[in-house]
């Protein structure tokens, strides 16, 4: 996979080069470079926003640089494409698990990261969709790229060193992830639930089934609303709710 990034701050996208991502890089599975779009401003006191017509608080990033650093991408890319185009913007579709998965199918990713009161609107015709990380403002969207492209590195083959990991992640089937345990089997008191390691796979499977949905149930009930029950789920569900009325 490919990664484009337009800042202001390029600096700020140095952890990076750490980690998982940092390790993609170093294998070839990633390509990812940070273009500071003040370097194609041709505004002669190199400013890159404006006062936005109408009148109105703050300043607005202006059309040209952004305008002009994409087609630098396009030039030096074999395609001649900057890929799928994100914009950074609290009024864009608020990013999830589902998202992070999706992106990850494209070759090829630019986001664009805002600074400022906000865009010219003309911006947004270079732009596929308009991603925003919650129902905040950050001061810009370095931030929120950086959180989004982790999400979504994650989930390009090879990157994880377990193929299960990122599946088996909280929010991929829509439930929170279950309690897990590493060893000492008991530590300071404080001992693994007996059936992980009974060694009965079924049992242990059922177990996490349950935490699960206990967890998202006692956390994050919102992401029960609407979903598709199995019986084996419904049924431990209802286990819970009646566990939970009896302590």
């Amino acid at each position: 996979m490919k990664i484009d990034v337009l800042s202001l701050f390029p600096k700020m996208f140095a952890p990076m080069q750490e980690s998982i991502i940092g390790k993609a890089i170093e294998r070839g599975s990633l390509s990812f470079n940070v273009t500071d779009f003040r370097d194609y401003t041709t505004n002669k006191h190199n400013n890159v926003d404006d006062y936005p017509f109408g009148g109105g608080a703050g300043m607005l990033l202006t059309a040209q640089p952004i305008f002009d650093a994409i087609a630098a991408i396009k030039e030096k890319d074999a395609a001649g494409s900057a890929g799928h185009v994100v914009l950074l913007d609290p009024a864009g579709k608020k990013f999830d698990h589902q998202d992070a998965e999706r992106l990850a199918s494209y070759d090829h990713l630019t986001f664009v990261c805002g600074h400022y009161e906000g865009y010219d609107e003309r911006i947004k015709t270079l732009v596929d969709e308009e991603i925003s990380l919650g129902d905040y403002v950050l001061t810009g969207g370095e931030l929120g790229a950086m959180v989004m492209i982790d999400a979504t590195v994650r989930f390009l083959p090879d990157v994880l060193g377990n193929a299960e990991s990122a599946t088996g992640d909280s929010f991929q089937d829509g439930l929170l992830e279950y309690p897990q345990y590493t060893r000492p089997a008991d530590f300071r008191g404080m001992v693994v639930p007996e059936v992980l390691t009974s060694g009965n796979h079924q049992k242990i499977a059922e177990w996490r089934l349950k935490e699960s949905l206990k967890k998202t149930y006692l956390r994050r009930p919102d992401l029960l609303e609407g979903r598709s029950f199995t019986k084996e789920e419904r049924d431990l569900l209802d286990d819970i709710k009646t566990e939970l009325n009896e302590e």
